[in-house]
């Protein structure tokens, strides 16, 4: 709980919180140095003409109340306050924490010290007093109420008190300034400890504090732990119990709030409900902040085990190099001492950054952990109201610290190895240019799945080396199988550390590797990646692979001519394997032409019908009949043709390498060509009089199923 500790003293005075409240920026204060910070600022006196009237305060102070004044309502959270601060008209003061203090105009004579331990009896404000939170240095201008207007954070006194109590063998006065001695009673009204020249002073046995009871120490902590929890109040109305939470302003209200004040407009819950919900979440963030508290302490012992292998692997390389230079000759030995220099400062070097990291990790470990104390503690706490005063804000803090644990703190900034290598090979002559050169082979590369994808029939791959790496790379060579189970073979060979392999087979199954190389040698191989390519065929007509003539719109799904004659386009994906089936819809179909459809290789002829050449198999069609074409031989006249908005299907199977037509989802003939090995390509050829659509990605038509020994219309 030492870690804690820090959570819980007040940034002005630098003790424990004492009655703290909770400025609108949600940190806290004492109530004591809140009366302290106070400011007066005159109503008709800007910051400029109190500069300009000679007061006493330095340009500096000027300066920061004038940035503390650009806040507006909107960005401080200070909107119910009102106004902002003018320059002081005393001079600053340092706080034990280092904290800019600007005393009050008149301070409270000794004999009201005292008073300034219980708010009910606070001497009143001056009016348009300012207050400056230490922390984050917004002010505001205080209203009628004065600090009164301030919530109590009784969460926070009650984690003091606790965390007091469990440190303190013996109970200290409250009010000793220096030195506290050990305290000899305790008053249960005013619920502080008191020495005996401290009680004389602010505890007095006259006038209204003597009724007040006071009782022995031990008594007094073990009340203390007993009395039951005050029932909170609302800052705007004391004589109502908070009772509701504003969703909107995020506080608890009382009813009268929201029968006549401000939130009478706003969404409200229910108090315990939002109790139950801000300790769920604060849980639950504490539970991801635990994790990265634990992942610190591993990184942490992780670190120092580098720091024992750093100094391990120095001293034996020294040692390396000592033997091999004393084995040359003078002029060697000179040379020696240079290359030893080097690899101190490498080593050195190291030792340096591993001890920052684990000096910086240390800080982040402790300030972490002290903040899981500390909220833990405020979880225990029982009431409501007080918790939902500053759950808000602890768990922005609880998020924001998690966050800073990013993926690059938990990671070495350096490597214990030494990368370096004597080559004691040189002649002679060569011996000036003796240094160290790299001799050894790259590590493993690995692929970064998150970046590696396939879409359609293309597999994108990428990697990269290990983060502690620092071997030289001059290149890299991905392999992939052939997406049945075989053998391995190059697909690229070069400097990048991306690569998209196109042209694979639809539905299949690809594994991938990828190894580094460079003069010395080449890497193992990566992590074998499993990639599947889409079951399914998505393409378009291919603008590239088209006659001239083609005309193309819908984004390349829909084409028609601007020749007479017949000109040939084709799909941009290629097909080898499995089963594929595709169809065109005519949208345009005028004075009977008769267009080609079917599959080509890559090199068909364009300027011709489909089917003319050796290089393209078809089906051409006119409103009648239908004929199937190949090295321009017509076979298979059926009856049966396409008008304006027929649809035209082609089936390719590799499994039985045969392509077959559809007419409005009917088969038209008889198979049309077997034998179909190799890439193939959709493609179809139409003239000025026609206009067709293509629809991909369909599923294998119901009457046809592959799997049977003989499909629909095969001849045996």
């Amino acid at each position: 709980m030492d870690e804690m500790e820090e959570e819980l003293k007040c940034p002005v005075c630098g003790s424990f919180f004492r009655e703290p409240i909770i400025l609108p920026c949600s940190h806290n204060i004492c109530l004591a140095c809140a009366r302290n910070i106070l400011v007066q600022t005159p109503d008709a006196e800007s910051p400029q003409s109190s500069r300009a009237s000679g007061s006493g305060v330095s340009d500096y102070d000027y300066l920061d109340l004038d940035k503390m004044s650009l806040y507006s309502e909107a960005d401080s959270g200070y909107g119910s306050y009102g106004g902002f601060a003018s320059a002081p008209t005393t001079p600053c003061q340092k706080s034990p924490n280092g904290v800019r203090v600007f005393p009050p105009a008149v301070p409270p004579p000794p004999s009201q010290h005292h008073l300034l331990q219980h708010p009910g009896s606070l001497p009143p404000i001056p009016r348009n007093s300012c207050i400056t939170c230490p922390q984050c240095h917004r002010s505001l201008i205080l209203d009628d109420r004065g600090l009164r207007g301030f919530p109590k954070n009784r969460v926070l006194e009650g984690v003091v008190d606790r965390y007091q109590q469990s440190k303190a063998a013996a109970l200290k006065c409250q009010l000793c300034e220096k030195s506290p001695k050990e305290a000899t009673v305790m008053c249960e009204q005013c619920d502080v400890f008191y020495c005996d020249p401290c009680r004389l002073r602010c505890h007095p046995p006259r006038g209204p504090l003597a009724k007040h009871r006071l009782v022995p120490p031990a008594q007094g902590r073990i009340s203390r732990r007993t009395s039951p929890r005050k029932i909170s109040t609302c800052t705007e109305h004391e004589l109502e119990n908070l009772s509701m939470y504003c969703v909107q302003c995020k506080m608890p209200v009382c009813y009268q709030c929201l029968e006549e004040g401000k939130h009478s407009t706003h969404e409200v819950k229910a108090l315990g409900a939002m109790w139950k919900l801000h300790k769920g979440q604060l849980s639950q963030a504490l539970n991801i902040l635990s994790d990265r508290a634990t992942e610190a302490k591993e990184f942490l012992v992780q670190l120092r085990n580098m720091v024992q292998h750093i100094q391990e692997n120095g001293v034996e390389f020294e040692a390396c190099l000592v033997a091999q230079c004393d084995a040359l000759i003078d002029a060697l030995n000179r040379r020696k001492a240079q290359l030893l220099s080097r690899v101190n400062k490498e080593h050195e070097h190291k030792l340096k950054v591993v001890r920052d990291q684990i000096q910086h990790c240390t800080v982040k470990l402790r300030q972490t952990t002290g903040l899981m104390e500390y909220c833990l503690e405020v979880i225990k706490e029982n009431d409501p109201s007080g918790f939902l005063q500053i759950s808000d804000a602890l768990i922005r803090r609880v998020h924001m610290t998690e966050s800073q644990w990013g993926k690059g703190t938990l990671t070495p900034r350096m490597t214990s190895d030494f990368d370096l290598t004597l080559d004691s090979g040189p002649l002679l002559q060569t011996i000036h240019q003796l240094d160290f050169v790299q001799m050894k082979v790259p590590a493993a590369p690995m692929l970064q799945l998150e970046e590696c994808c396939t879409q359609n029939n293309s597999a994108t791959l990428s990697w990269k080396q290990p983060p502690l790496s620092t071997i030289a790379v001059d290149g890299y060579i991905l392999e992939l199988d052939d997406g049945n189970g075989g053998q391995f073979r190059e697909v690229y060979v070069g400097k990048e550390t991306i690569c998209t392999v196109d042209g694979l087979h639809f539905n299949s199954t690809y594994r991938s590797r990828v190894k580094a190389f460079n003069s010395s040698g080449v890497s193992q191989y990566s992590k074998t990646l499993v990639m599947q390519t889409s079951e399914i065929a998505w393409f378009t007509f291919d603008p590239a692979s088209a006659h001239p003539d083609i005309v193309f719109s819908n984004e390349n799904f829909t084409v028609s001519c601007n020749s007479y004659d017949d000109r040939v386009v084709m799909g941009n994906t290629g097909f080898s394997r499995g089963v594929h089936y595709w169809e065109m819809s005519v949208d345009r179909y005028d004075n009977h032409p008769d267009p080609a459809f079917g599959v080509a290789r890559g090199d068909v002829l364009k300027d011709v019908m489909l089917g003319k050449d050796d290089k393209a198999w078809a089906m051409y069609v006119d409103n009648n009949r239908s004929w199937f074409m190949h090295n321009n031989s017509h076979t298979n006249r059926t009856d049966g043709g396409i008008g304006k908005g027929a649809t035209v299907g082609v089936l390719l199977d590799f499994t039985r390498g045969i392509l077959l037509f559809l007419i409005n989802d009917e088969q038209q003939g008889p198979i049309a060509f077997e034998g179909m090995e190799g890439l193939f390509y959709p493609a179809i050829s139409l003239n000025r009089n026609v206009q067709v659509t293509l629809h991909t990605g369909l599923p294998i038509p119901e009457f046809y199923a592959p799997s049977d020994p003989d499909p629909p219309g095969s001849v045996c």
